[in-house]
């Protein structure tokens, strides 16, 4: 079954040096792990919210706004679609990736059309 991992920093939490110069390494250790294991079908990191355009349609009026949809503390970095035996292995998937240390990954099934 296909997964995406929405993968969400924290503005609010402040990374030691150390942990910010990990950052980069560790993902791409996870994303070799996971590329090797079949699991990782696709991914990629996202501009910051400030370039964010959102687009809403009422009735026939295109309404554009700059910036993302809601306020909230945590913000979409990037994404990752993944394919697993079940919700355990995506799980066990999200759990393994650098950012759960300091953000949030939400892990979502798709649902088939």
């Amino acid at each position: 079954m296909k997964y995406m991992l929405m993968i969400c920093g924290d503005d609010s939490v402040e990374l030691t040096p150390e942990e910010e110069a990990a950052m980069g390494p560790d993902t791409e250790s996870w994303v070799t792990e996971m590329d090797g294991r079949g699991v990782r079908l696709e991914g990629d990191r996202l501009r910051p919210v400030s370039d964010a355009t959102s687009v809403r349609v009422r009735d026939t009026e295109v309404l554009i706004v700059d910036g993302p949809f809601a306020e909230t503390k945590e913000q979409m970095a990037g994404f990752d679609i993944i394919e697993c035996a079940d919700l355990d292995e995506a799980i066990g998937v999200a759990a393994k990736h650098p950012m759960a240390r300091h953000g949030v990954i939400e892990v979502r099934p798709f649902w088939p059309l």
